[in-house]
């Protein structure tokens, strides 16, 4: 690097959108730039990836050329087609990005479209990217209407550019510079080498059609979402974010589609995200179940079923279900804003977290629930499942927060463990499958009393982080929400007061506080947790203090970037931080809304009372 790091190189994670096929994402800026692709899926090399290395991750920039640009971006109604908007005293431009929707993941594609709305504007497009991470060469050929971006390795799919607009090549890019006037339009297509062969008709044709099939497909899906209240187009937009999240292929989800995105910046703690957490995946079918959704669901089910074996479910997979993601540094690149290291993989795959397995039979439950079926070899499973958590549960673990310290009783994970036994025991029920009734019950008696005495902290007066500790912990928040207490009992509210009093700012939250790095592994700051935020929010309605509650919420919506989209975390001056968007704060969002919009706000959502299967 010929000049020193200059962090304005970097645009705002919050500055982006996103654009999907269900197989992989793309983060469009907004200066018209996609930053970050995996390619040709979610967890597969990047062609694309300027959040990075600003200087030599790649991108795939068009600018208008104008003095004084002011930018914005939309999702055009239910939809995932993204627009960015330049306007300048000399005209207006719009950028129009979407991927259409194919079954096939070879067949990945990016469309451009781009319009003068006012004005004669001069433009500069550069398509540059860089394979494998940036650490692959590659070769540009021209084919007689095309470049191709042909990689050195034989494993990575080659690219091919397509446009109206006159390409040239540069180096290892292509370029293009261009003129429009008032009302005129240009495309670009960028795709696998080899979808040609599944096209009929003109270019210009395939870019209307398609653009015309990807509108109809997020409307037509969305349309079929249950909710009808408060806050429709908020929670829309978190379920087609969560959509984008899932693979169609296979009916897994990822937690984000980036990696290494910081957590602070200049900070260690930068993970990949773009694997299935059974935890994340579980509890965003939840959110799907709760808004009508039952296809996802039932997909995910699925999936689940072929990641069954005899052995303990992992906590995490490939979204091909693969068990093998050793964490590596990618040494060549600088960092966001320069926070190293850069991971992929994520060396948490091998931890224990025993609440996987509530969250889990949480989502099987609820699936039921709605009129869901399973059928009795996947109940062998979860008895095997079951069979783990009898065996296992006092078992100190990683838990929710995967840290990279010592193994703990936590809380989260034994009452994940209740949750676990408990809606195992309904379904069984209801079904009327054979268990052995007395053990499971003794089992899931004796978890919720070690959770109800163990975890109690006298002097704290609150439930506390793990055994023996002083420690409060967001992720208790969920106890009330699960069901495993009531959220009117005195204990309850008194943990509420020593959460609301440690860990609150406002309407931000901290997961914990880390005076105690022995419990997290790590050094370095870390933002405020907005799924924690919506856990709050959702906990001050079931407890009927709604115009709170309902203030808290529309101030958390205020964090959101311009497009409704959120990170994991927030910092000190309410930057989104970490990988982004983040699944589990979406669905945090939705459960939340939900809540609210109940008109008698009660207390246990979508349970099914006293071992009875509501209908």
């Amino acid at each position: 690097m010929n000049h020193p790091l200059n962090k304005s190189r970097y645009q705002p994670i919050e500055n982006y959108g996103i654009i999907g096929n269900l197989h992989t994402i793309a983060l469009v800026s907004l200066s018209g730039s996609i930053d970050f692709m995996s390619f040709k899926r979610f967890d597969a090399p990047t062609v694309f990836c300027k959040l990075l290395d600003a200087d030599k991750g790649g991108c795939f920039s068009i600018e208008p050329q104008m003095k004084g640009i002011i930018t914005k971006q939309l999702y055009l109604p239910d939809t995932n087609v993204l627009v960015t908007r330049f306007l300048a005293d000399e005209g207006i431009a719009e950028i129009i990005d979407y991927m259409p929707i194919d079954e096939n993941e070879g067949n990945c594609t990016v469309i451009r479209r781009l319009i003068t709305v006012r004005g004669d504007l001069h433009y500069q497009m550069v398509c540059a990217p860089r394979f494998d991470y940036a650490r692959g060469k590659h070769t540009v050929k021209q084919t007689e209407d095309s470049y191709m971006f042909v990689p050195e390795k034989n494993d990575l799919a080659t690219l091919r550019l397509l446009s109206d607009a006159k390409l040239t090549a540069h180096e290892d890019n292509v370029v293009a510079d261009f003129e429009l006037k008032e009302g005129e339009t240009a495309f670009f297509i960028l795709e696998t080498a080899d979808n040609e062969k599944n096209r009929t008709g003109t270019l210009k044709h395939f870019v209307q059609s398609s653009y015309r099939q990807t509108i109809r497909f997020w409307q037509n899906w969305i349309a079929k979402s249950s909710y009808k209240g408060r806050w429709q187009e908020v929670i829309n937009r978190s379920a087609l974010t969560l959509k984008m999240l899932i693979s169609h292929k296979y009916g897994s989800m990822v937690a984000a589609p980036t990696f290494s995105l910081p957590e602070s910046i200049g900070g260690a703690r930068n993970w990949d995200y773009r694997y299935t957490w059974i935890r994340d995946a579980a509890f965003s079918m939840h959110a799907f179940l709760q808004l009508g959704f039952m296809d996802e669901a039932k997909a995910f089910l699925e999936w689940i079923k072929k990641q069954s074996t005899d052995k303990e479910l992992q906590l995490m997979f490939s979204i091909d279900g693969q068990t093998q993601l050793d964490e590596h540094v990618l040494e060549n690149m600088e960092g966001y804003k320069d926070s190293k290291p850069v991971r992929i993989g994520n060396n948490a795959h091998k931890q224990t977290q025993m609440d996987i397995y509530g969250e889990l039979l949480e989502t099987i439950y609820i699936y039921v629930a709605h009129g869901g079926d399973i059928t009795y070899e996947f109940w062998k499973t979860i008895e095997q499942y079951i069979d783990l958590v009898m065996n296992n549960w006092k078992q100190p673990d990683h838990s929710i927060w995967e840290v990279r310290g010592a193994k703990r009783e936590f809380l989260f994970s034994r009452m994940m463990c209740w949750v676990a036994m408990d809606r195992a025991i309904k379904v069984g029920d209801y079904h009327s499958f054979p268990y052995d009734a007395a053990k499971w019950r003794q089992v899931r008696d004796e978890i919720y009393k070690d959770v109800y005495d163990g975890f109690w902290n006298e002097e704290k007066q609150a439930y506390v982080q793990s055994k023996g500790s002083s420690n409060m912990d967001a992720s208790a928040l969920l106890m009330p929400i699960l069901n495993v207490v009531s959220p009117h009992s005195e204990r309850w509210k008194k943990t509420m007061e020593a959460i609301d009093k440690e860990l609150r700012l406002d309407v931000l939250i901290y997961r914990y506080k880390e005076e105690d790095e022995e419990v997290d592994g790590l050094s370095g700051t870390e933002g405020t947790f907005t799924m924690c935020s919506f856990w709050f929010v959702e906990c001050l309605a079931m407890e009927g203090q709604i115009e709170r509650a309902k203030e808290n919420f529309e101030k958390m919506l205020g964090y959101a970037n311009h497009l409704g989209l959120y990170s994991e975390q927030l910092g000190q001056k309410g930057q989104h931080l970490g990988n982004f968007p983040q699944a589990f704060t979406h669905l945090a969002l939705i459960s939340a809304a939900i809540e609210l919009s109940k008109e008698n706000h009660p207390s246990s959502p979508g349970m099914i009372p006293d071992g009875k299967m509501m209908k």
